[in-house]
């Protein structure tokens, strides 16, 4: 299409899928086992198009936020600061403060780290081998208390540095926003992980790993694999395993990652969490649905250790830029960003991984436009003209401020057939470049708002292309310091 041809759609009220869009339900209620299983294909398109439809989600009793589930004394994660050697340990008090801690005094659901409905069903487990401020081992990590329950023994031959497991307890999430869960929670894993790597400090190398096959990351953490955990340990929550973060020393001895995982992979599952009430009854049929599907997508029996690559700070993200960051009000969003500033996060969000979905920017003022990046420069090409941002509102869960926001930066991609990998692909690296994003946002004295619901946000379709191959995936909303905005009394909806 041209680079500034004008935004003539998409239509203010997209139809319904049919029902045969829709994912199918397992009709016990219960979890899915192997050989029940639907076919993959069918079954994993057809999840995409429901979590993509206007079908609003059923009402739900709330549910709470269990206590944390891993017996015996937490051990605070700071260290003495310098080993027997003479090294200074990697300091995971700092590098967990910065990223998944629940504020002291607070009930912990602002954190610094981003979160669909304040949710936060991310869980960390710490692989430690020496060097670190923690004796080698297995840890669950508790971010409420800001400490690290032992698991069990680190291999004999463990490398040096830290491995970070990230899986997702699924059901309040699950809960909470029904068939459009599973895209959340692999968001909201992308964006721990961001927030994990931005928090490693200038002395660390950090690898971030966004693929590698969930069997091996559930063994690696010693934790029955997804489909087998309610028949190993009955009457707790399955977790399940999604991404992994590497912390090693710049300049000292480090294995390859994979093989750290697989030495971690060797021992035996670890010490199991407490028994629960409640978490032993059998789930809603969403609840089976999303653990299947999730466990599915994880799935890389061909590339079991997965792609590392290495994770950059943008420069002017400072520890106290990480502590200051949080989702910004939506009345705050309403003035535009300069294009120089705009470019700037639009790049970061681009260069933040190799792979994944692509990234334009729709911004409002007196000549709204949707930009990209400029080709070989730093600056920012039209690639349509007109205000997109009133269709955005209602592809965006029906968040009615979104239309007003200064600028909406948009990850946009995964086509509707898009096989396994790109489905976990093209969510957990948007999450993670939106969370270094946000970040870079927050430098550049920016206020900022991820937008995780997309509801047939087929962006390509709207501007000519071939319908069904490029569909926003996550956004974050942009604002800077301007006039005072027209107050709504709208309120906004969750994301």
């Amino acid at each position: 299409m041209p680079s500034a041809a004008r935004v003539t759609g998409p239509t203010a009220t997209p139809p319904d899928v049919s029902p045969s869009a829709r994912a199918p339900e397992p009709g016990s209620g219960g979890d899915l086992v192997a050989d029940a299983r639907p076919a993959a294909p069918g079954f994993l398109r057809q999840a995409l198009a429901d979590a993509r439809s206007p079908r609003v989600p059923a009402l739900s009793p709330y549910v709470p936020e269990r206590p944390f589930p891993w017996n015996g004394p937490g051990l605070p994660v700071a260290g003495t600061g310098v080993t027997a050697e003479g090294s200074i340990d990697l300091d995971l008090d700092r590098v967990l403060r910065l990223s998944l801690a629940a504020p002291a005094r607070t009930p912990g659901r602002l954190r610094p780290v981003p979160s669909a409905g304040a949710l936060h069903p991310v869980h960390a487990h710490l692989l430690l081998g020496p060097g670190c401020s923690l004796p080698p081992g297995r840890y669950a990590y508790d971010p409420r208390t800001h400490r690290a329950h032992p698991r069990g023994p680190a291999p004999a031959d463990v490398p040096p540095g830290a491995l970070v497991v990230l899986t997702v307890a699924v059901s309040r999430t699950v809960a909470h926003y029904g068939h459009r869960a599973w895209p959340l929670l692999l968001l909201d894993t992308g964006h721990a992980a961001a927030a994990l790597a931005l928090a490693a400090s200038s002395a660390l190398g950090v690898r971030v790993c966004l693929d590698a096959d969930a069997a091996l990351l559930s063994a690696a953490a010693g934790l029955p694999r997804a489909p087998d955990w309610q028949d190993t340990w009955p009457g707790t929550e399955p977790e399940l395993p999604l991404a992994v973060v590497r912390l090693v020393h710049r300049g000292g001895r480090s294995a390859d990652p994979e093989g750290a995982l697989s030495a971690w992979a060797e021992l035996p599952e670890a010490a199991a969490p407490a028994p629960q009430p409640g978490a032993d009854t059998a789930p809603p049929r969403e609840l089976a649905a999303v653990r299947h599907l999730l466990d599915h997508i994880a799935r890389a029996p061909e590339l079991p250790g997965g792609t590392w690559y290495p994770a950059v700070r943008p420069k002017p993200v400072t520890d106290d830029v990480l502590e200051a960051r949080r989702s910004a009000p939506p009345a705050d969003l309403n003035h535009p960003p300069g294009k120089d500033l705009l470019a700037r996060i639009l790049a970061t969000a681009q260069t933040a991984h190799p792979a994944g979905p692509a990234w334009t920017a729709a911004v409002g003022g007196p000549a709204p436009a949707l930009y990209a990046s400029a080709p070989g420069s730093h600056g920012l090409d039209v690639r349509a003209s007109g205000d997109v941002r009133p269709t955005l509102a209602h592809w965006a869960a029906r968040q009615q401020w979104v239309g007003t926001a200064g600028a909406v930066l948009l990850a946009h991609g995964c086509p509707e057939d898009a096989p396994p990998a790109e489905m976990r692909g093209s969510h957990l690296i948007a999450g993670y470049a939106v969370g270094a994003a946000q970040a870079h946002a927050t430098a550049l004295g920016l206020r900022s708002r991820p937008i995780g619901s997309w509801q047939q946000a087929d962006l390509g379709a709207a501007l000519g292309d071939t319908p069904g191959r490029d569909w926003i995936v996550h956004g974050l909303a942009l604002g800077s310091d301007g006039p005072a905005p027209a107050r709504t009394s709208q309120p906004a909806s969750p994301p």
